[in-house]
């Protein structure tokens, strides 16, 4: 029996690989034991390289750590969402009209790991074309929650979750169009990050909606995820939306040690307070601003007003649809993808419906219809533009708030998770799920979710949200959450 290695930190991973008192084949074996016993039940990887494979190369790169080469990641195992493009492995997206692709190249992202001396161990499960809330939507099965095997782990990026939550990898990457990220970290008792936009290359992201979306860490603590934000961001020439200038890559590094003097925070209280909101969820919120209080955080309230959260949702969904229509026009069975013999009489428009139709799932589907309806001449005008104008009132609204708050407090998960087949059998319990978390999306701002409590049974977050580029504030704020709480490197060990 080897040791619980799994659940270790990525920080003592790599202190204990590069000193030798872990040896390579220990921990990948620890890893792959938990992933015997538990995958079969959650389905968190679409894609999982072989044990030798992966042991050979954490020895590589621990050996290269061993003889002075500076490797951050040196050996960590990290799991990687299946719409981020890895050359070497599948990228899927979770759709029948990807299941033979491979990229002919890697994700910027993924060439930082393998710089940073990272092994990924493969690619995860996801909602398809990361279009949904619950992680069900996937051509590939549901993922389940390791922490209640009968209710969602949230989506889109659900395996990544519930390889994490179920010591079945270290750290993970996600990615995040409207709470993508945060909502599974939110109902599995992880912490996950979407950066400010622009921060981390969006260079190998398979598009669904690129004005929303953003890579972001997912780990079992804010420590693991620092150091994982730390490796991934950065300006990229590859990426047309990349920050140029960026702050230092260690100043989240540093933030764990301290916290900068005066930091202003605010409850959204019409947020916490909105119907919608479990009054189980919103006492965490409370709960996470008593805590900060505790540390001579001054704790305000603040209201965006009621109408704008409530025009957000929409508008969040109007923008997502349209750009997806267009980006996914590109899947037409014949340059690649999802693949049908034509029938020698058969015209274009017929056989361009056959591949779509088979080829990708009922949601994508309706999400393509509603997005290339909402573009269509007549309402274009009466939807799209008008969702644009409330994502620049949103823009702004924030924009004065953050001129007295460094950070704003709100739920991310709306209630616990729901059992599987609850929300995605009814279309607006599904899309209300995202009520807490598009807002950060619409404004481009970095948001944090950090685990506070648990509701039944299963640790719940909270969330942060800050201004452009605030990154090293949240995991400063969220470092004393995770002290005071001792809401840190959580595995479901009783599935």
């Amino acid at each position: 029996m080897t040791r619980k290695l799994y659940r270790m930190s990525a920080w003592a991973i790599v202190d204990s690989l590069v000193k030798g008192d872990v040896e390579p084949e220990e921990y990948v074996a620890s890893i792959y034991e938990r992933i015997r016993k538990i995958e079969p039940k959650v389905n968190a990887y679409i894609t999982l390289r072989s044990e030798e494979e992966v042991v050979e190369d954490v020895r590589k790169r621990v050996t290269e750590a061993r003889s002075g080469k500076r490797l951050p990641l040196a050996g960590v195992l990290v799991a990687v969402k299946d719409n981020i493009s890895t050359s070497d492995m599948p990228t899927t997206c979770a759709s029948r009209m990807l299941s033979n692709y491979i990229p002919p190249y890697n994700a910027t992202v993924v060439d930082k790991l393998i710089e940073a001396g990272a092994v990924i161990i493969g690619k995860t499960n996801m909602d398809e074309f990361a279009m949904g809330s619950t992680g069900e939507t996937s051509y590939y099965g549901p993922t389940r929650n390791p922490w209640s095997i009968e209710r969602v782990p949230g989506g889109s990026s659900s395996g990544t979750a519930a390889a994490l939550a179920a010591g079945m990898a270290t750290l993970g990457l996600g990615s995040d169009t409207g709470g993508s990220i945060r909502l599974p970290a939110a109902w599995t008792g992880l912490v996950g990050l979407k950066p400010t936009y622009g921060l981390v290359s969006r260079y190998g992201l398979i598009a669904y909606a690129e004005s929303l979306e953003q890579i972001g860490p997912m780990a079992r603590s804010i420590d693991d995820l620092a150091l994982l934000l730390s490796v991934i961001a950065g300006y990229d020439e590859k990426d047309s939306t990349s920050l140029n200038p960026q702050p230092e890559p260690t100043v989240y590094i540093e933030a764990l040690k301290r916290l900068d003097a005066n930091i202003r925070a605010a409850i959204m209280v019409d947020l916490v307070e909105h119907p919608s909101v479990d009054k189980r969820i919103a006492r965490l919120v409370w709960k996470a601003a008593e805590t900060l209080s505790e540390h001579d955080i001054v704790v305000g309230e603040v209201r965006l007003g009621r109408e704008l959260i409530d025009y957000a949702l929409p508008a969040y969904y109007i923008i997502a649809l349209a750009e997806a229509s267009s980006n996914l026009a590109r899947y037409d069975g014949v340059r690649y993808g999802y693949g049908i013999e034509p029938d020698p009489w058969e015209s274009w428009n017929s056989f361009y419906s056959r591949v779509r139709g088979e080829g990708f799932g009922r949601e994508v589907r309706k999400r393509i219809m509603l997005g290339s309806w909402i573009l269509s001449a007549g309402y274009r005008d009466q939807y799209y533009i008008r969702a644009l104008r409330v994502r620049r009132r949103i823009s702004d609204s924030l924009s004065i708030v953050f001129k007295e708050y460094d950070v704003l407090l709100g739920p991310s998960a709306i209630e616990p998770p729901p059992r599987l087949g609850e929300a995605i059998s009814d279309p607006v319990k599904l899309y209300l799920l995202d009520l807490a978390n598009v807002i950060a999306n619409l404004a481009g701002v970095p948001a944090l979710v950090q685990p506070i409590d648990n509701v039944d049974g299963i640790p719940i977050g909270v969330q942060l949200i800050g201004p452009p580029l605030s990154e090293k504030t949240l995991i400063a704020v969220a470092k004393i959450m995770q002290e005071t709480t001792a809401m840190r490197d959580l595995v479901a060990e009783t599935i």
